[in-house]
């Protein structure tokens, strides 16, 4: 084999027992994963926020930033539930580029995977019991999800795994909600097989086990456009595009319909500022009808502390390292906004 083993990792239980979830912390969790299963199953009629930075980049403007959230948070929960969007770890089309916390724990060094484990684990943890609010993250290895899987309250599979039959399977094993995106190529039908797939009980290999899921009725769609042959950027956020996928549901018979709009990537054409006009685009179209407001059960923004991106290494605090994002006094604008629609 063309690679080099140059250590073998600890395995979850030991990271959980290095660095465990308190009675008290769990008991928050609890309290919160049950508010956000209640807006998929429709008992809640909240709007669901999973909000935050394109990538979790440093502890300390993640924490600034979810705090901030928090104290919001409470102005508007009446209305939203917020999940704070820190993923850490990213995709990347051609495999280069910034990979997230996972990989770096600090973006200007060498990849350390032992040391990102634990810088993730701590920042999850942090986040969760410095404002109580559990958090959102990218299930980009499968295997690497149960370093965190006492401390998510929802993951998302992202457009360029949702095909992957791995990625499908441990969906089914998962208790919380997980979005499927549509692919960057726009097929609805792939990201409503994932959908189909991560609902139903299978039985697979994970981490060396035998291992049998029992399915897991909140997999759901989440909509980010896509890119068409010419490369250009297509959005699928309409009232029209809504709808068609709620028939598509309708045809497949799929438990609990739902879905989550992502308001950037290719929906903006990664044009972060217009993630507002999309974010009140979909929330009149969820108020226009019963069946629209039963079946649209959020939104996914990316926002940070300061808007746009900047370089690894730029030095702005709060500004995002990979994808442009909604900076914070233009997204609180848009919660008050959207909750005053709502």
């Amino acid at each position: 084999m063309n690679m080099v083993f140059r250590r073998k990792l600890p395995i979850p239980k030991d990271i959980k027992e290095m660095y465990p979830l308190t009675d008290a912390t769990a008991a928050i969790k609890a309290q919160r994963d049950a508010q956000i299963k209640d807006i998929f199953t429709g008992k809640s009629d909240k709007l669901l926020l999973v909000i935050g930075p394109c990538s979790a980049d440093a502890e300390a403007p993640v924490l600034d930033y979810v705090g901030r959230l928090a104290r919001l948070q409470e102005q508007v929960e009446d209305k939203m539930v917020f999940v704070p969007r820190v993923y850490t770890n990213k995709p990347r089309t051609v495999g280069q580029g910034y990979m997230g916390m996972l990989h770096q724990p600090d973006p200007k060094s060498e990849p350390d995977l032992l040391k990102g484990i634990v810088a993730i684990r701590s920042l999850h943890m942090k986040v969760l019991s410095e404002t109580g609010l559990p958090t959102a993250d990218e299930m980009l290895y499968p295997e690497s999800h149960r370093y965190l899987s006492d401390l998510l309250s929802y993951v998302a599979v992202g457009a360029r795994s949702v095909e992957d039959q791995h990625h499908r399977l441990v969906a089914s094993g998962l208790d919380i909600p997980c979005g499927m995106k549509n692919p960057t190529g726009g097929d609805l039908s792939v990201m409503l097989n994932s959908v189909e797939a991560a609902q139903h009980p299978h039985a697979f290999i994970y981490r060396g086990w035998e291992v049998v899921s029992k399915g897991n009725p909140y997999a759901h769609a989440i909509l980010r456009g896509y890119v068409d042959k010419q490369g250009q950027s297509v959005p699928n956020y309409s009232e029209q595009h809504l709808e068609g996928l709620y028939e598509e549901y309708a045809k497949r018979e799929l438990q609990l319909p739902a879905v989550v709009v992502d308001t950037n990537h290719a929906n903006s054409g990664k044009q972060c500022l217009l993630q507002a006009d999309i974010a009140k685009e979909v929330v009149r179209t969820r108020c226009a009808s019963a069946q629209m407001r039963a079946f649209v059960k959020g939104l996914m923004i990316e926002s940070y502390i300061e808007d746009g991106a900047q370089c690894v290494g730029g030095g702005v605090y709060g500004k995002s390292i990979t994808d442009p994002c909604l900076g914070w006094e233009k997204t609180e604008r848009l919660i008050l906004e959207l909750a005053e629609q709502i």
